[in-house]
């Protein structure tokens, strides 16, 4: 008699409702960490943004609220009276416009009915909290662009940047594509060196090479702040060599019995490929261009027709310094640009530096 023997089954074992919770526990403590440190970091952006929106009277106001706002007032027989938040006998809050300011006894009206009788309220009216109203200003805006001359500031940031930026790009990649595709002969050691000169502190250089600009009547020039960038940066050559490297060599070798020439293959294999990477190293150089202060400060010796945003802000700030909201208002429209091209290409620049950071 012969027996059948079942074939075993395993099934899979949900998961408990516990272990369910614990993940999602878990799940929402790290969303949470991550929306802090975000929040850490935007809050002064916050900050900033707020203060722009504020008039002079709204920030010196010693009971200002954090958003833009403005105390109310009642028009009563051609006077502004201040609206309060006055207590009434019944545990009631009332919002009364101040007739009379009495040291313990005032008169208030009902804003609803102005023509009623006026209300006796006994107490000290000083302690009362004013009613505010959210009154944003957006005068600031026009006012530092006019004073601060922002279309000048803004062409002159922006050539300086986007040359630099081209030839961040051009040198960077031709570097970075000989030392990733060529046998050349202590290669490795020539990269060191290369790497090497990352520690040099720039300040160590700034003497000798403005002694030199000045010789060769570079002095009070944007020549200084574009043409060094047309010569490799160690940062943004290591970038493009750890993309490069990651691209297989079968590419190259298949373009190669094609005829193409090392160029013809940078040109349409390594580029075509390498868009991430060039977009991090373009974003890099162009916010540093844009934010870089001592250098222009230094070349530019108070050629205030050639000054970037970086310089002329700074010389605003100081002619300004009582007037907050417009300080805050020249900021924002300063990284304005920054800010947007950002956001644009965030998704290429994360891509680019992922990648790169990965050794092939």
């Amino acid at each position: 008699m012969s027996t059948k023997i079942q074939p075993i089954t395993r099934s899979r074992s949900l998961a408990t409702p516990a272990h369910q919770l614990r993940k999602l526990t878990g799940a929402g403590s790290v969303t949470l960490f991550g929306l802090l440190i975000l929040l850490a970091f935007l809050l002064p952006l916050g900050y900033m943004s707020v203060t722009s929106l504020k008039s002079l009277r709204q920030i010196q106001d010693p009971h200002s609220q954090f958003l833009p706002s403005s105390p109310v007032t009642v028009d009563y027989a051609g006077k502004q009276l201040p609206l309060l938040n006055v207590p009434m006998p019944d545990g009631s809050v009332r919002q009364l416009a101040l007739l009379t300011a009495g040291r313990e006894d005032s008169q208030f009206l009902d804003p609803a009915n102005l023509e009623a009788e006026p209300i006796q309220w006994v107490g000290r009216w000083r302690v009362l909290e004013a009613v505010y109203k959210t009154d944003p200003t957006y005068d600031n805006f026009p006012l530092a662009w006019n004073q601060i001359k922002f279309g000048l500031l803004f062409r002159n940031t922006f050539i300086i940047a986007i040359s630099g930026t081209i030839g961040t790009l051009l040198s960077s990649i031709v570097v970075a594509y000989g030392f990733a595709r060529f046998r050349i002969p202590g290669i490795n050691v020539i990269f060191l060196v290369l790497m090497a000169t990352i520690i040099l502190p720039s300040e160590v250089t700034l003497i000798p090479t403005y002694v030199f600009f000045r010789l060769i009547g570079w002095g009070g020039t944007w020549w200084p702040l574009i043409i060094p960038h047309f010569f490799a940066n160690a940062y943004n050559v290591f970038l493009l060599r750890q993309y490069f490297r990651g691209i297989p060599k079968d590419l190259d070798e298949a373009a190669a019995i094609d005829g193409a020439s090392p160029l013809r293959i940078l040109l349409n294999v390594i580029i075509p490929q390498s868009w991430p990477a060039l977009t991090a190293v373009a974003m890099f150089h162009f916010f540093f261009a844009w934010n870089d202060f001592f250098k222009p400060l230094v070349y530019l010796q108070a050629r205030g027709e050639l000054y970037p945003i970086s310089v002329a802000l700074t010389q605003f700030n100081n002619i300004y310094a009582t007037q907050p909201g417009m300080l805050m208002a020249a900021a924002i429209m300063a990284i304005a640009l920054p800010v947007v091209i950002f956001f644009l290409a965030q998704r290429q620049f994360m891509q680019g530096i992922v990648i790169t950071g990965v050794d092939k």
